[in-house]
């Protein structure tokens, strides 16, 4: 049957900042493609937002409030699209929205990772749908990737860099010999980091995304708490010369890795092979590798953010809970990949049980022997040594950089090593540790 064999599907819009702004331009733009995969026309019928007088969206037709609340409990609409962010009262509408019977759409990872157990749950209780594709790595269309196209497989590892901002201030460092300081400046400037860029910067937005993106990859519950986070604030252009004199590069990754013992969540630079994919993802781009048994490596680039990248995701979502509208909750997608009753206790290990290889970069008094006590106390921690790097002292300094790149260890043991190395008279610096992985570049 044509789309105009069956009535419009009504949404209600919350949120009409960037994206959504895009969302309308999008759905008014190709609104008949959209119709036409879907099976009925889709329309925005009630938006809310705080600024109704600075919007740029294509308000035509709409409704417009600055009550979130009366967009929620409009009783014409069927599908709520939260494009709010932040915790609340984004969780309060749309627990709301399912309570009425209304399905949810969502780009708010924060949301999603902090909550999603509790909302996946209601809308299971209320046999609706959540759609978060946007949630993670913008308009990648990743989750619906590892969730229905890799569902054969059983995933080992996910690796990605899912936040631009960090991306686009390592690139600036490496190509232009910037400073963090410097780089960062220049991220505001270009509208790429937010006046306070702590999310960005510290990984904390890349751990939302992380979690969602672990959890539908592994069928394990929602988990942000345990995910380990660090951000890159701590790394200089000489760290990311060094690392491109050895043949790595340095991103800002997150990495889901599961084995017999448990998953590991951590967000932290990297050190990669150049030659490995993930090494040419620069600027804002977003990347995101998955390790299945059955396929191997798939690597999915794309822009992580914007208004219409965003959009697209958003839309995507919007037009699977259309096609599904009248389909049993039992034949559905479930949210998190899995069935809601098979999900796995595997732990998550905390960061000092993790195995990986080490980039140090230590600052030494320049004198004879102190390179021997540092491989000695290496040696005796049972830590052995890839490669070393002893760069000339500048004119007049007193100390000289050593850089080394370790074998993979326990991080409780290279804790202890490094404890002992900085305890040394002759180490003048806390040590700079960058974690290396390989991602079965080999």
């Amino acid at each position: 049957m044509s789309a105009q064999a069956y009535p419009p599907v009504k949404v209600g819009l919350l949120g009409l900042g960037t994206v959504g702004g895009g969302v309308t331009h999008v759905l008014a733009r190709n609104a008949e493609e959209i119709s036409r995969r879907a099976g009925r026309e889709i329309v925005i019928t009630h938006a809310a937002a705080r600024n109704l007088d600075t919007t740029t969206a294509h308000t035509a037709g709409m409704k417009l409030t600055g009550e979130g609340l009366e967009v929620v409990d409009d009783p014409e609409v069927s599908i709520i699209v939260e494009l709010m962010g932040g915790y609340e009262p984004a969780r309060t509408f749309v627990l709301r929205a399912l309570a009425n019977g209304k399905h949810v759409v969502t780009a708010n990872k924060a949301l999603i990772a902090r909550h999603g157990n509790e909302i996946f749950a209601a809308a299971s209780a209320a046999r609706m749908m959540v759609g978060f594709e946007a949630a993670v790595a913008g308009g990648i269309p990743i989750i619906k990737a590892i969730r229905e196209g890799l569902a054969g497989n059983r995933l080992e590892w996910v690796a990605g860099i899912i936040n631009g901002t960090a991306n686009y201030i390592l690139t600036e460092m490496r190509d232009k010999g910037r400073d963090f300081p410097d780089a960062l400046a220049e991220a505001q400037a270009l509208g790429y980091a937010e006046a306070d860029p702590t999310f960005d910067i510290e990984g904390i937005d890349a751990a939302h995304k992380l979690t969602i993106l672990a959890s539908i990859a592994f069928g394990i519950p929602l988990q942000f708490d345990k995910v380990y986070i660090e951000g890159i604030g701590r790394i200089t252009r000489d760290d990311v010369a060094y690392a491109d004199q050895l043949g790595y590069r340095i991103k800002h990754l997150g990495i889901a890795h599961r084995s017999e013992r448990g998953a590991q969540l951590r967000v932290h630079p990297t050190l990669i092979p150049q030659r490995q994919l993930l090494a040419s993802v620069d600027g804002v781009m977003n990347a995101v590798l998955v390790k299945g048994d059955a396929v191997g490596q798939s690597l999915f680039y794309g822009a992580g953010a914007g208004a219409e990248p965003t959009a697209s995701a958003v839309v995507a979502d919007i037009i699977d809970v259309v096609r599904t509208l009248t389909a049993d909750p039992e034949n559905r997608v479930p949210h998190l990949a899995f069935q809601p009753d098979a999900l796995s206790d595997l732990p998550v290990l905390p960061m000092e049980e993790v195995e990986t290889a080490y980039y140090l970069r230590l600052l030494a008094l320049d004198r004879p022997g102190v390179l021997a006590d540092v491989t000695r106390i290496l040696a005796d921690c049972g830590i052995g040594i890839e490669a070393l790097m002893q760069k000339e002292a500048p004119p007049s300094a007193s100390t000289v950089p050593i850089v080394l790149l370790i074998n993979p260890v326990l991080e409780r043991r290279m804790n202890e090593a490094i404890t002992a190395i900085e305890a040394l008279d002759s180490i003048r610096a806390p040590v700079m540790r960058i974690r290396l992985e390989y991602l079965d570049s080999d």
